[in-house]
C-alpha cells in the first residue's frame, strides 16, 4: 500500500474521537494517522539487514494482530497531554479499543494488497505470511520507486478507494446554534 489508506483509516478514527474526548480535531487526526502508520517502522530493519521475510522484517510482527492488541492496549495506560483525569475507566478502554482498530487495519489492508510476501498477521504463534481472498489494492513500489508512474497509479487507486474515509475526516461539522 502507499499508505494513503492508513492515513485515510487514522484521520477517520481522528474525527470520530475528537466527536467524543472534545480533543482538537486536526491533532487527533494526526495523532491517529501516525498510529495507524506505525506498524511500518520496521522498514527501518532493511537498513540493519534485516530481511524483508523474517519475523521482524517488512510486515512482520509489528503488522500482527497480537502487536496491535499490546499497542492499543497499552494506550489506555497514558492519557493525552493536558487532559485532564477520566473520572471513570470508559474513554480509556473506548480509545484502547478504537487504537487496537486502528493498528489492525494496517495489516489486514497490507494483507488486501496484490504483491509482497504476505503479511504475518498471527505472529507470534506462527511465521506464516497470509493474504486476505479479497486483494483489490495494488502493492506499492518501495522507496523512490514509488516516484513513477506505477506510484502515480497506486496512490491515485488508493485515493479513490479511501475516499470515503478522507470525506468523513474532513467533511465540515455543522455548528451549533447558541441558546
Amino acid at each position: 500500500m502507499a499508505s494513503i489508506g492508513h492515513v485515510a483509516i487514522g484521520m477517520a478514527a481522528g474525527r470520530w474521537w475528537s466527536t467524543r474526548s472534545q480533543a482538537p480535531t486536526s491533532e487527533a487526526m494526526l495523532a491517529w494517522s501516525a498510529l495507524s502508520l506505525c506498524p511500518d517502522l520496521d522498514v527501518v530493519g532493511m537498513a540493519f539487514g534485516i530481511p524483508y521475510g523474517a519475523p521482524w522484517g517488512h510486515r512482520g510482527a509489528t503488522h500482527s494482530l497480537l502487536m496491535a492488541l499490546v499497542v492499543g492496549a497499552s494506550t489506555a495506560l497514558f492519557r493525552p497531554h493536558g487532559a485532564p483525569a477520566p473520572p471513570r475507566a470508559r474513554p480509556r478502554a473506548m480509545r484502547a479499543l478504537l487504537a487496537t482498530a486502528v493498528m489492525a487495519s494496517h495489516g489486514l489492508l497490507d494483507a488486501m494488497t496484490d504483491g509482497g510476501k504476505g503479511v504475518a498477521l498471527l505472529w507470534p504463534f506462527t511465521p506464516a505470511r497470509f493474504f486476505l481472498p479479497w486483494r483489490p489494492i495494488p502493492v506499492a513500489p518501495i522507496g523512490m520507486g514509488f516516484l513513477s508512474g506505477e506510484g502515480a497509479r497506486v496512490a491515485a487507486w488508493e485515493t479513490l478507494v479511501f475516499l470515503p474515509f478522507f470525506l468523513f475526516a474532513l467533511w465540515p461539522r455543522r455548528s451549533h446554534p447558541l441558546s
